[in-house]
Formats: structure tokens, sequence, C-alpha cells
């Protein structure tokens, strides 16, 4: 698999150091929560990122992404029309056949993207559809899932919408078949010891450093009971068993 060219369509942003990135789909196949590596340049210098997919549609894709680094503020600057190098899909994806019944999403800041198309394909399936959200502060993104889920959960730390506090008091998981979830590593492993606990089935989509995404350089390897496997070529989604914690 290697990278390929294709065009931008529109770059825009949503939120402080929030952008949602919208490109030319040349029509490959592609799972709920799969990610691309995306090439941009600083001075000539090619930077690699790894950014999940948004949104899905005949004609483009879309993915949102937060500035942080170097990476993030190259691709900010992209006009509509620009040329993008991209390598996709990539990684598993939700197993979202495997599943059935009412399904929770749980998402944390810019780990909520992924869990739209998830949410559609889970209820495209005739299944019950519960998306939570949890944020800092600002708000971003939760407009899209009305249209894909049958609830709406929303926290926000220090914010003034939704409920004040973690997602995860809001979440019951006893009251769900499965919970899918993607965010911030702390988040998620609360999540799965309240899943242990009444032994609902969980998948976690881990967040690690990329730098390859083809699992060639072993960077983003992490413990599970079978011994190392990396996140960007046996993951990024892993049954809760499966990870050693």
């Amino acid at each position: 698999m290697d990278y390929y060219s294709t065009k931008v369509i529109s770059n825009k942003k949503i939120a402080p150091n929030i952008y949602v990135i919208t490109i030319k789909h040349l029509g490959e196949t592609i799972k709920p929560g799969q990610f691309y590596m995306l090439k941009v340049y600083d001075n000539a210098l090619p930077l690699l990122r790894p950014i999940s997919i948004y949104r899905i549609n005949e004609e483009s894709l879309s993915f949102m992404y937060r500035i942080s680094g170097k990476g993030t503020t190259c691709l900010s600057k992209l006009k509509s029309h620009s040329d993008i190098q991209l390598l996709g899909p990539l990684g598993n994806g939700f197993p979202c056949s495997q599943v059935k019944g009412k399904i929770a999403l749980v998402g944390g800041g810019i780990g909520i993207p992924p869990l739209y198309e998830t949410a559609k394909l889970l209820k495209q399936m005739g299944n019950q559809v519960d998306v939570y959200m949890g944020y800092k502060d600002i708000l971003f993104g939760f407009e899209d899932f009305e249209e894909v889920s049958d609830s709406i959960f929303i926290s926000s730390e220090v914010g003034n919408e939704g409920y004040h506090g973690f997602i995860t008091e809001l979440l019951h998981p006893q009251d769900y078949a499965a919970v899918f979830t993607c965010g911030p590593e702390v988040m998620m492993l609360k999540i799965k010891a309240m899943c242990d606990e009444v032994n609902t089935p969980i998948w976690l989509s881990m967040e690690k450093r990329m730098a390859c995404g083809i699992g060639a350089c072993l960077g983003c390897s992490c413990k599970t009971k079978d011994g190392m496997k990396r996140v960007c070529k046996e993951g990024p989604v892993f049954y809760g068993n499966e990870l050693n914690y």
C-alpha cells in the first residue's frame, strides 16, 4: 500500500483549534473506526499524522482534527483544491457486526469523530445507539450525531454546557449489550473497569503515537495478554479482555 494524492475540497475551523478537512474520496472501502496517515510538509520536510475517519460520502472523506503541533498546524493551512497525500484506510475498525441490541458509544474530545460512522452503521443494522460525548470545555461536532443515534449525552469538565463533570459519571454499562469507546486513555480505562464490573463487553480504540501507520516501526505497541501488539496494525480497536492493564 502506497501513499496517493487527492484534492482538498474544504478545510474549515469549527471550534477553537478544531478543524474538519474534507478531501476527494477515490472509492476505497472503509470500516468505521479505521484511520489514514495524512502527509503534510513543513519547509519541504514531510510530516505524517494519523487521523481517524469522521464522515464518509460517495465523493468525499472528512477528518476532524485538533491543532496540537507542527503537523496539524500545516494541515490547517491547506486550502480548497490543494493537493494532499494519504495512506489508508488503516487499522481494523470497530466490530459492528459482532454486537446487537442497545449499544453505547463513548467519546472524549477528539476521540468523538470516529464514532459518527460507527453510530451510523450500527443504526443501519437495527441497533439502538446511545452516544456519550465528553468535552473539556467548548463543545464541537455533536449536532451531526442527532441523525445517527437514539439518545445523546453530553458533559463538559469546565464548560457551561451539558452535564458538569466527567462523561463516565453518566454511563451505566449494565444497561447496554456492548460499549465502544475512543478518547483519552484514562477515560477509556475507567470505562473498561466499569464494564468489567458488570460483564458488559467493551471495545477500545487505543490512541498511541504512530510514526509509520503500517506496523514497521513498532512505536505504537501496547501491552496485551498475548504480548505486545501494534496499535496501527492489530488495532487501533481492541477487545477489552485483550488488553493487559
